[in-house]
This record gives structure tokens, C-alpha cells and sequence, in this order.
């Protein structure tokens, strides 16, 4: 074989991380599959001969008394003339090369060693990113197919396919964008990666990126809601008590949490800190608002929320979002009332009038005056979804509306 050919496969080696083992091994099974075709079905073997003389054939056939099969058997006498120490039952080997093999060889070997590199390419990008699913991971937005847009990830195309692309993002050709990789799939023209701008777990991985705490493992993001391009909030918590952990996600003078906000397109992020009390939890979550008081049912799961008067279209948000992302983000349903509605004789409506009834060991109220202030909240853009159930009491759409106004 001469040393161009193997120089050539030294550099595919170091180009494209195939072992050269792997190529020549590849290369000697091809050139058998194409002797056999071009020159009758034998049990041939192709030993690669690393001289100036390129490849050489080599075929192995048993020695018997009797040939009935030449191209698997040899008679003893023709064994000897090759190997004098031949005797019946043993394999010999000789050389049967054709005159022309060498240009076959050539065609074959070049075929082979380009379906090899890709094969081992795309066997290298599954690997690759089939270990990097749940992610994040920075991409290029290159070009758009469709409704799809498809992101250069280095040596691979991902998809950001229509239901998880973020409708108020505008995807411009040649962005920088952090994607959430979510699946790899093994298609007929290679591995098709997916990823996402909608997905939860994004804001995840960018406080992960910006907040070191994060990464240590001393805070911990114990649950993430999310409303895509408009608003998010995440609940945190410190192992340490040194650290606050609502501080360290937002940074000196906000920096860290603005990243994470420049990223989503300005999306708002609220930080709230978790807590294992679940009455107090729920306080934290209706953030920016501060409630008066939080009554929880453990057995329905179910919390009863009283606002001041002032508060209750605060609490609420605009068109339910803020008690809607409430409710996913602590996994409980959360019922929301103003002070004068619970004051007001007979006016909870009947399953409220259950709740404020069955205040029995099942059933806690937590008054929240000592509880740490909602306000210590770190309001910005962001996002997050898990499902929970969000009940207002009568009046409450009517307060909104008049907010609105």
C-alpha cells in the first residue's frame, strides 16, 4: 500500500476521530465483498500489504484426498507445491490476486472510507448530543424552513420547530441564542437534534450559567413556572444560610437575573424564596402582592387567600397571570378573596363556605405578619408551565377590570 494512501487515512484519523484501525479494517472487508463479486463466491481474505505494491488477495481453502468443491478445497498435491508440510485437513493459503484488482480496490476503498465518515459523523453527533439532552446549550440561528427554524449547533442542525418557539421572539438570521436541547432522533439522513425556547427547564439552565451558587449546588431552584415571552417565576432556596438566595440569583445591582432577562427578550422574572411552610410558600409566590392571611386544606390541596382590598387586582395580575403562575409554581389551587369579601357575613361562596368550616388538624391557617416580606421578591422577565388550578372568589374579575381602567 503505498504511503500517500495511508498518509491520507492518518489525517481522516485526526480530522474526524476515526481509529485508523477502524478504517483499514473497513477498507479490507469492502475489497472481500468486491473480489467476491467481481471474481466468483470464495472464502477469500484480504490481508493489506503495507508496501508499494498496494493490495494483495489472499485466499484459504482445506486440504482433502479428493477435491468436490474448488473454491473452498485443495488436493494434497497442489497444497504441497505451495506448502510442502501441508497435510489433509489442514488450511492453506495463497495469493490470488487479479491482474486488475488494484483499480477495483481504488473504487471500493474510496467509497467505503466516505460512507465510513459518515457513519462515524453521525454516530459521533448522536453521541454527542443524545448525552446533552435537558441542556442548554448556545446556538446560531441560520437560516428558516418553513415554520421551523434551524439552528447551527457547531458541527450539527438543530430544530426549533413552531410549538416551542417563542411567538414575540423575532429569530433573526445570525443570532446567538441559548437553546433547551430536548430530544435527538435517528432519522435516514442522520440524527435530528430539537430543541426549545419555550420549554421550562431554559431558566434553569441560565441561572445555572449565571448563578454560581446555582452550580455549587448551596441554592437550589426548587420549582419553576412559566408563561413564554411574558412572564416567569422561579422558587429558590440556600442550603446556607449565609447565602440568600434570592440574591444570588439577581446579583450585584441586578446583574446576574438581567442576563438571564436580555437572553429571553426582556420576559419578566419574578424570584421568590421557597419555603416548607406551604402557607408561607404561597405568601411568597403571589408576589408582588402581600397577603393577609393564607389558609391551606391539606386533604383538597387547596389554599385560601385573603388580600387587602388594595392588593387584590395586584395579586391577581393581568388577565389571572400572577395567580395563575402562583398556582403552578407551588402545585396547589389557590383561592384569592378581599379582606371586605371575607368579612362580609354569608358571602364566601359555598365551597369557600366548606373550607372556612372544616378548619379541623387537616386544615392550618398561618397569620403572615411575621412572616419575611414578600417584597424582599426580585421582579424582572422570564418563564415556566405544570398544571394547578386557580379559583377567584365573586367580585375579583370586576376589581381587575376596574384596576385595568
Amino acid at each position: 500500500m503505498n504511503e500517500e494512501f495511508l498518509d491520507a487515512l492518518r489525517q481522516i484519523e485526526k480530522e474526524k476521530e476515526i481509529p485508523f484501525e477502524v478504517l483499514m479494517d473497513t477498507i479490507e472487508q469492502a475489497l472481500v465483498h468486491a473480489y467476491k463479486k467481481h471474481y466468483g463466491a470464495m472464502d477469500v481474505r484480504v490481508r493489506v500489504d503495507h508496501t508499494p505494491k498496494g493490495f494483495k488477495v489472499f485466499t484459504q481453502k482445506d486440504v482433502v484426498q479428493e477435491v468436490e468443491n474448488p473454491d473452498i478445497e485443495i488436493s494434497l498435491a497442489e497444497a504441497r507445491a505451495t506448502n510442502p508440510d501441508a497435510l489433509v485437513g489442514d488450511t492453506v493459503e495463497f495469493e490470488v490476486t487479479p491482474e486488475n484488482f488494484g483499480r477495483i480496490a481504488a473504487q471500493t476503498a474510496k467509497q467505503v472510507v466516505v460512507q465510513r465518515i459518515r457513519d462515524a459523523e453521525r454516530e459521533q453527533v448522536y453521541d454527542e448530543f443524545g448525552d446533552r439532552i435537558g441542556q442548554v446549550v448556545t446556538g446560531v440561528v441560520q437560516r428558516t424552513e418553513q415554520r421551523n427554524v434551524v439552528i447551527g449547533l457547531g458541527k450539527v442542525e438543530a430544530l426549533l420547530p413552531p410549538p416551542e418557539q417563542v411567538p414575540t421572539e423575532p429569530y433573526n438570521f445570525n443570532d446567538r441564542l441559548k437553546v433547551y436541547v430536548l430530544e435527538v432522533r435517528r432519522t435516514n439522513r442522520g440524527p435530528q437534534v430539537y430543541v426549545s425556547r419555550t420549554h421550562p427547564n431554559l431558566i434553569r439552565g441560565l441561572f445555572e450559567l449565571e448563578v454560581p451558587e446555582i452550580a455549587e449546588g448551596i441554592v437550589e431552584i426548587q420549582s419553576v413556572a412559566r408563561e413564554p415571552g411574558q412572564r416567569s417565576k422561579i422558587a429558590v432556596s440556600s442550603s446556607d444560610e449565609r447565602v440568600d438566595p434570592v440574591g444570588a440569583c439577581v446579583g450585584h445591582r441586578g446583574t446576574r437575573v438581567q442576563s438571564v432577562v436580555t437572553e429571553l427578550y426582556d420576559e419578566k422574572v419574578d424570584i421568590v424564596r421557597w419555603s416548607p411552610d406551604t402557607a408561607r410558600f404561597i405568601a411568597e409566590s403571589l408576589s408582588p402582592a402581600k397577603p393577609s392571611n393564607v389558609t391551606i386544606d391539606e386533604a383538597n390541596k387547596t389554599a385560601l387567600v385573603v388580600m387587602p382590598d388594595n392588593q387584590l387586582s395586584l395579586a391577581i395580575g393581568k388577565s389571572g397571570q400572577n395567580v395563575r403562575l402562583a398556582a403552578r409554581l407551588t402545585g396547589w389551587r389557590i383561592d384569592i378573596r378581599s379582606e371586605s369579601q371575607a368579612d362580609e357575613p354569608g358571602a364566601p361562596a359555598d365551597r369557600d363556605a366548606a373550607l372556612d368550616s372544616s378548619a379541623t388538624a387537616s386544615e392550618e391557617t398561618a397569620p403572615l405578619s411575621d412572616a419575611p416580606s414578600v417584597a424582599e421578591t426580585t421582579q424582572i422577565e422570564a418563564d415556566s408551565s405544570t398544571e394547578a388550578g386557580v379559583a377567584v372568589s365573586d367580585g375579583v374579575e370586576a376589581a381587575e377590570n376596574e384596576a385595568q381602567e
